[in-house]
């Protein structure tokens, strides 16, 4: 699992990672549909897709040849993102090279601590991502030994504040601390500069997800913008 582990991790160093996921609702949610966007993001040179369902793992694991980093939403609050054991499993399962779990330091549905649920994880042979929302959060990732830790959740927990773009000062403060773990940055990576400045602060990649593949937020930017200079006149 080690040279597994290695080779999945050195894949993606230094690259872009897209995560390639529709809202419930939204026209674009289908596994078909997100496994085509998927497919279109590794030709364009993604690195690694991040994606969530295990109907979209499933499919996009089927169209791309980079790693998958899959996890299951389950919920809209507290801890939803792969938030038990068993959803974890389960995006194993379903063909995720790599699953990303809530690693934040509130209580997990199954009652399971976050560092038995990673024990569990590599038991199983399981390669782990932690979505972060503070330094505490990273702390806890990397006393467990997760294989893998990014920011994901900055500025969507109490802990931390909503920055406008990327969280650089928390991405800069693990990146430090943590030297010996390849540390993402995900989150509010809106613009190609945004995207130099993760990296230029130590990322081991970038995730971006909005920017590339929303339209509907993509649309809203440019529309925001348009009539924006259409009242100035």
């Amino acid at each position: 699992m080690n040279a597994r582990k290695d080779e999945i991790i050195n894949s993606i160093k230094g690259g872009l990672i897209v995560s390639v996921q529709a809202y419930p609702g939204e026209p674009m949610r289908h596994p078909e549909t997100m496994a085509q966007i998927a497919l279109a993001a590794e030709q364009g040179g993604a690195v690694g897709i991040r994606c969530q369902g295990l109907a979209d793992i499933s499919a996009i694991r089927g169209q791309v040849q980079v790693p998958v980093l899959g996890l299951w939403k389950d919920g809209s609050e507290g801890v939803y993102i792969t938030p038990t054991l068993q959803h974890a499993r389960a995006c194993v399962m379903a063909g995720a090279d790599v699953v990303a779990i809530d690693a934040t330091t509130r209580p997990r549905p199954d009652g399971l601590t976050y560092a038995e649920t990673v024990k569990a994880l590599h038991a199983d042979g399981a390669i782990v991502m932690a979505d972060c929302g503070s330094f505490e959060d990273a702390v806890q990732a990397a006393e467990a030994g997760t294989d893998i830790l990014s920011t994901t959740l900055a500025g969507y927990t109490p802990d931390r504040a909503k920055t406008e773009g990327p969280d650089i000062e928390l991405l800069t403060q693990m990146v430090k601390e943590f030297p010996e773990f390849p540390v993402l940055c995900e989150g509010r990576i809106h613009t190609l500069d945004h995207a130099r400045q993760v990296m230029e602060a130590g990322a081991w990649a970038a995730v971006v997800g909005t920017a590339i593949t929303h339209p509907t937020s993509i649309t809203s930017w440019f529309a925001k913008a348009v009539k924006a200079g259409g009242d100035a006149r």
